[in-house]
């Protein structure tokens, strides 16, 4: 099957084996099969030699968490995500992955009124305990949230999709925190509804395009786009490799991640008293390995708490993946169980995670997160009465 990978990409990996350590799956396997290199490997004598798709197969492909920790770590500059992307999409366009359920589970997340209705019910169902525990959803979620309202227009902020009805706090938080460092605020609310990631990590990238188009022509300008979910923000920033227009390439330039944004406006921030509590910092992948600003967060944290400490497992993921944990669960949990050890071993008050899906995963498990944005706020607000 022609894979409709860029041969020059593909054959950058030299199978040198560095990227191992950091790849998620690979540290609770050994399985050669669920490393970066084992997947180029398939996915070239699936290219060039015509092997098949045998079920073995797609479950190496099915199971990366796609979080690109492999591409910092490798000397040749592989664009692995970029490859299991494009593998993703040919695949599912053959009907080999991604089933009807899941293509059906995805077209919510660009109907603001369907997946509103969805959120309800799973709300009413999560009061009863008929939600697994795993997933993580918060124990109220808001049946009559209101959409945020613009005040002014210097910056856009994105409020996406699932994040804005089960996380709508962290972007009332980034609101507020921009607002105090003197900047005009316009939700994104329905003029985009959805970035397209979790559709582009199932392979339905169609569908992804089809969203960036969307926003670019609602989000016209040259105003700045500010993401509090990192994974939102890498998609977003990818438009450009997506698309493959001037025009997509333009507006990714105006992405920035809120910690990003804000880092270079640190100093407008108001002094506040500092949160007297330790805080570790868990980078996002999406941050860290493809966005590459994580040092942003810790730049705005600093003013703001007291004791900020480092987990010593050089950004290992977490396993929260978009959807991976309600895809892979087993995987998903062994590769918690090894973030949750590097938590416990600094001893932390509290973890900030400036994703939505990293913060839900490891809540699941006990540990206290919260986004940065709300650790701000939460001293801004104290002088901002």
């Amino acid at each position: 099957m022609d894979l409709k990978l860029d041969a020059d990409d593909l054959n950058q990996c030299v199978q040198c084996g560095l990227c191992l350590p950091h790849c998620p799956t690979f540290r609770v396997t050994g399985d050669e099969s669920m490393s970066p290199r084992g997947r180029i490997a398939l996915m070239r004598e699936v290219q060039d030699s015509d092997a098949p798709i045998t079920p073995e197969v797609l479950d190496s492909f099915e199971t990366c968490v796609q979080c690109r920790g492999c591409e910092p770590a490798c000397p040749s500059g592989v664009k692995y995500g970029h490859l299991m992307e494009q593998t993703r999409e040919t695949l599912a366009d053959a009907g080999e992955m991604t089933p009807l359920w899941q293509r059906l589970a995805m077209k919510p997340l660009s109907q603001p009124k369907v997946l509103r209705a969805g959120t309800a019910a799973l709300s009413i169902a999560n009061k009863y305990n008929l939600v697994p525990k795993r997933l993580g959803l918060p124990t109220e979620i808001d049946l009559s949230v209101e959409v945020l309202e613009a005040s002014g227009n210097d910056v856009y902020l994105f409020t996406g999709c699932v994040m804005d009805h089960l996380q709508r706090e962290v972007h009332e938080a980034g609101k507020l925190v921009l607002e105090a460092a003197g900047f005009g605020v316009t939700p994104t609310n329905e003029m985009a509804p959805c970035c397209g990631a979790l559709q582009a990590h199932a392979g339905l990238v169609g569908e992804t395009r089809q969203l960036a188009k969307t926003m670019m022509g609602n989000l016209r300008g040259d105003t700045p786009i500010l993401v509090d979910s990192a994974g939102c923000g890498a998609a977003m920033k990818d438009y450009g490799h997506l698309l493959g227009t001037k025009e997509a390439r333009v507006f990714s330039e105006r992405v920035y991640d809120i910690s990003e944004f804000l880092a270079l406006h640190v100093g407008k921030l108001p002094e506040a008293p500092r949160l007297a509590k330790r805080v570790a910092v868990q980078d996002p992948c999406h941050l860290r390995h493809v966005q590459r600003v994580h040092e942003a967060t810790r730049t705005v944290l600093r003013p703001f708490v007291e004791e900020l400490v480092e987990l010593d497992d050089d950004g290992l993921c977490c396993g929260a993946g978009g959807a991976y944990s309600v895809l892979q669960p087993k995987l998903a949990g062994q590769i918690r169980d090894r973030k949750v050890e590097a938590i416990d071993r600094v001893e932390p008050d509290l973890v900030a995670s400036a994703n939505p899906g990293c913060s839900m995963h490891l809540a699941s498990a006990g540990v206290p997160t919260i986004h940065p944005m709300q650790i701000i706020w939460g001293q801004v607000s104290k002088v901002a009465r």
